[in-house]
């Protein structure tokens, strides 16, 4: 209501002036005194109306202090539009600090960070993405990425996001392993993310070198071990003596660590060599039941064993693929329990296309905490049980390495105390019709 008082009073002031000029005069002298003030007062008003356009016009190029002065409504209405862009340009200076802080945040992350659109073009990359990938902020900005990392199983990674990183190993730089994530944000944008992994590939193969030629080295006098023990408890068969007895556990001892040799042997083998997996049609039918009658006689007895097949052979590797099943199924015999039912199904057959090979069990079952982490080398749910059972701990490893080279995976359900099924599902592309 205030900012209509002031024009009201000077629009009466005017009327009574013209009215008092008219009344001593004559009535056109009051008449000419209205309308010139009107016309002034129009005019003033349309040469400020000017000059905030014209201030309008070049907003973002003037400094604070040339915002218009004047006196009146429009002293107040340029007050505030003083205020105003005084708190715009504090608010922009706070805007251009933290966007200046969050890219030397970015500048000084070990990894390299790329912002692309919604059609992968490049929007920006901070430093070590540029010694990582060899690109340049200036010349590759609005490129599509892809058209910079021409690697096969990067566009393939593009097209289908997973949760794994893709490993890029010829880098600009030779020699050197990238770790590359794309990590969708917004509504259309996303992240690329780069990883130098080259120091710890290196400590992996190290260790995976000391593994395989520690293993190679303790085969060979394991075997003359195994060999003169067995002979030893030949000789002594029959005769419940101490010794008998102490020579029987040194032999069974030393045929677990010759076991667990060969599984080390058999694990680094499949995790250095990748080359793809032998092509060759395997006859699954027959492999299993060869599988079968050996896990009837690692139960002697103690379970019932059935087998049910529908399927028929596979495009695989024939020694990698019985290595896999052969684990599942004395897994299956070691953690069944002889009380109760003792039943254990192995099943050959297709689901959506995609042959697939199960081992359900009825024995002690897995809590739902340890299925995720028993592909792990080692890693025992119960470690008792396990020693007893004469498991190595890298059984389900190995399963894992062959199935990956196999593009295969392995679903796991169980039910503590009720039993388990371990299934190995196989892309429907590797039925050998």
């Amino acid at each position: 209501m205030s900012f209509w008082i002031a024009p009201a009073l000077r629009v009466i002031a005017l009327a009574l002036a013209a009215l008092a000029l008219g009344l001593v005069f004559s009535a056109e002298a009051g008449w000419g005194l209205l309308v010139v003030g009107l016309l002034g007062t129009h005019l003033f008003h349309l040469h400020q109306l000017r000059r905030l356009t014209a201030w309008l016009e070049r907003i973002d190029k003037l400094q604070l202090e040339e915002v218009p002065e004047s006196f009146g409504s429009w002293g107040n209405a340029y007050a505030a539009l003083y205020r105003l862009r005084r708190d715009d340009q504090a608010g922009r200076d706070r805007l251009s600090a933290s966007l200046q802080r969050l890219s030397q945040a970015a500048e000084a992350l070990p990894d390299g960070v790329v912002l692309l659109d919604a059609n992968l073009r490049i929007e920006w990359c901070n430093a070590a993405a540029m010694r990582h990938l060899g690109l340049d902020t200036v010349r590759d900005n609005g490129t599509p990425i892809t058209h910079l990392v021409r690697e096969p199983t990067f566009a393939a990674y593009v097209q289908d996001i997973g949760v794994e990183p893709v490993i890029l190993r010829s880098s600009p730089t030779p020699g050197r392993s990238l770790a590359l994530s794309l990590i969708p944000f917004a509504e259309s944008g996303c992240l690329l993310i780069s990883r130098d992994i080259t120091a710890i590939e290196l400590a992996d193969t190290v260790r995976r070198d000391f593994v395989a030629n520690v293993s190679h080295e303790l085969r060979t006098p394991l075997t003359v071990i195994v060999g003169f023990l067995e002979g030893l408890v030949d000789s002594e068969a029959g005769h419940p003596s101490p010794i008998a007895r102490q020579l029987a556990l040194m032999y069974e001892q030393a045929q677990r660590m010759e076991r667990l040799v060969k599984d080390l042997l058999i694990l680094s083998g499949l995790e250095v060599n990748n080359s793809p997996a032998n092509e060759e049609v395997v006859d699954v039918p027959a492999m299993l039941e060869t599988l079968l009658e050996e896990g009837r006689a690692l139960s002697a007895g103690r379970h019932e064993l059935a087998l049910e097949v529908s399927a028929g052979a596979l495009y695989a590797s024939h020694d990698e693929l019985r290595s896999a099943f052969s684990n599942l199924i004395s897994n299956a015999i070691r953690y069944t329990p002889e009380h109760g039912c003792g039943c254990i199904t192995l099943r050959w057959s297709e689901r959506d296309g995609q042959p697939f090979f199960e081992v359900a069990d009825s024995g002690i079952g897995i809590e739902p905490e340890h299925i995720s982490r028993l592909t792990e080398r080692f890693y025992r749910v119960d470690k008792g049980r396990s020693s007893a059972t004469g498991g190595t701990g890298l059984g389900l490893a190995i399963v894992k390495h062959v199935l990956i080279r196999h593009q295969a995976r392995l679903e796991i359900e169980s039910v503590p105390g009720k039993g388990s099924t371990f299934r190995a599902v196989f892309p429907s592309e590797r039925r050998a019709e």
